[in-house]
This record gives structure tokens, C-alpha cells and sequence, in this order.
């Protein structure tokens, strides 16, 4: 049998079925290539999430190892600082918790000092700021509310510390009645009041 003559439909035709099969597997390739890229997208997004939360616990651990330490140094002779200002210390606890829920209230005491009638409630920062002494005032007038609730009829005493003390958190937290202590060479120290201070009382 005789192979017929190509026409040149004949010719065009093949011409555009080669251009479709090429096109057809550049699609494909194409296709291949998003994919594998979206792969290896999608794998370098789990990596780098599992990378931060890895870091952040890290950066969690060891802001929590920094304040323990700061805990340990600030109550180190907290207790001789204030029998200075004459409060008679016979009790002291640290990370004392509270709660009460009929007021939806609860917290912790990162310090908790007891002279019978009154309690010095201390809250220790890495870097004490002025919020962070707002924070403790709302603190205190929150364990006021419990104690009252309960009948507990003593005194509390504020003071707010730090390993890095803001000038303006010194400042505020003299003007509301609360003690500031600092770190002082190998102690700690409270710092001296200003000459008309008085201690409020919770």
C-alpha cells in the first residue's frame, strides 16, 4: 500500500498536535513543579513553626529561671529589711496563691510576709515598671475584698521589687503607699521613702 503525499493540512495538523502534546507536558511539568514546591513550601513552614515554638519555650524557660533567681535574691534578707522599718516579721511565704470565686477573683503573691495584724504583699519583677505597680495595687485591693469576705480583719502592707527599676515606677509606687525594694550589690535593699511617705494599708 502507498503512503500518501502529505498536503499541507496534513502538514499544519501535525505541526499542532506536536505544539499540544508539547503543551500538554509543560502543563504537566508545570503542575509537577507547583506541587513539589507547595510540598516543600508547606515542609519548611512546619520546620520553621516547630523551630519558633521550640524558642519560645526556651525564651519562656528562661525568663522563668531569671524571675525565680530574682525571687531568690530579692527574698534572700527581705525579712531584716523590713524588721528595720519595724515591722516584727514571723512568717514568710513566696508564691502564695488565692482564689475566690464567688468574686471571680484569684491570683498569686509572688512574696508574702506576716507581722500578726498586718501582711507586707511584695510583687517581684525582672524589669519593674509603673504598670506593673498598677497591677499590684489592683492586687492588693483584690485580696482586701477576699480577706473581708472571709473575715480576716488584718492590715496589708504593699511593696513592689526589682532586679531593674523604672525612676517613674519608684516614683508612683512612693505615692501610693507601697515599699520599693531593689537589688543592692551582693543584697537587696528597700529603697529610702521620701520624707512625707506613709504605707498604705489594705
Amino acid at each position: 500500500m502507498s503512503e500518501q503525499p502529505l498536503t499541507c493540512e496534513g502538514v499544519l495538523e501535525t505541526v499542532r498536535e506536536m505544539f499540544r502534546e508539547i503543551a500538554l507536558k509543560n502543563d504537566q511539568e508545570r503542575e509537577k513543579r507547583e506541587a513539589e514546591y507547595a510540598r516543600e513550601r508547606k515542609e519548611r513552614e512546619a520546620e520553621y513553626k516547630q523551630r519558633d515554638k521550640a524558642l519560645n519555650k526556651k525564651i519562656s524557660d528562661l525568663g522563668s529561671r531569671i524571675g525565680q533567681i530574682i525571687e531568690h535574691m530579692i527574698g534572700g534578707n527581705i525579712i531584716e529589711k523590713f524588721r528595720a522599718f519595724g515591722y516584727d516579721i514571723i512568717q514568710y511565704g513566696r508564691n502564695i496563691s488565692y482564689e475566690y470565686k464567688k468574686l471571680n477573683i484569684s491570683g498569686e503573691i509572688d512574696m508574702f510576709l506576716e507581722d500578726g495584724d498586718v501582711a507586707i504583699l511584695i510583687e517581684v519583677k525582672t524589669s519593674l515598671e509603673t504598670a506593673d505597680v498598677r497591677e499590684h495595687i489592683k492586687q492588693l485591693e483584690e485580696y482586701r475584698l477576699i480577706a473581708d469576705a472571709r473575715g480576716d480583719k488584718r492590715r496589708f502592707v504593699g511593696a513592689v521589687a526589682g532586679a531593674v527599676v523604672a525612676k517613674d515606677a519608684i516614683k508612683f509606687a512612693h505615692e501610693n503607699g507601697l515599699y520599693v525594694i531593689v537589688q543592692s550589690g551582693e543584697a537587696v535593699e528597700i529603697l529610702p521613702v521620701p520624707e512625707n511617705f506613709q504605707a498604705k494599708q489594705w
